[in-house]
């Protein structure tokens, strides 16, 4: 595993861990007046946090069995709408009117001047 994915995990568990002490913080502590936990908080933080961890445990279960057919639903959407395109492209294609070749381009007024001039030859008795 990257380091980067190493990251996402330990951010993913610490949000997890910090959600389910805040839950069963308020549900469980009443009282504040001893340093520690009575007998029924400290049963019902048991509880709690168990109760939180299953649920997660069944929860990731549940998805990394449903995640590969997940997966390949969107594979088959992803082919299904590539393959929709690549009709519509080749539909364009044989609708698109023919491009004539290309055509090279006549001088303008002042490069078909130019080239007259340079045929005509001037003696220097003309001048």
């Amino acid at each position: 595993m990257d380091q980067d994915q190493q990251l996402r995990n330990l951010r993913d568990f610490l949000l997890v861990y910090n959600r389910m002490t805040e839950i069963c913080f308020q549900r469980c502590t009443r009282n504040f007046n001893y340093r520690n936990l009575t007998m029924d908080e400290e049963h019902c933080v048991d509880s709690c946090a168990g109760k939180l961890i299953r649920t997660n445990h069944r929860l990731m279960a549940t998805y990394v069995q449903l995640m590969p057919r997940m997966m390949q639903r969107r594979m088959e959407e992803i082919e299904k709408k590539a393959a929709e395109n690549a009709m519509q492209a080749e539909a364009a294609g044989s609708l698109a009117p023919e491009i004539p070749p290309a055509i090279t381009p006549t001088p303008g007024p002042i490069e078909s001047a130019r080239t007259a001039t340079d045929d005509v030859q001037v003696s220097p008795t003309d001048t």
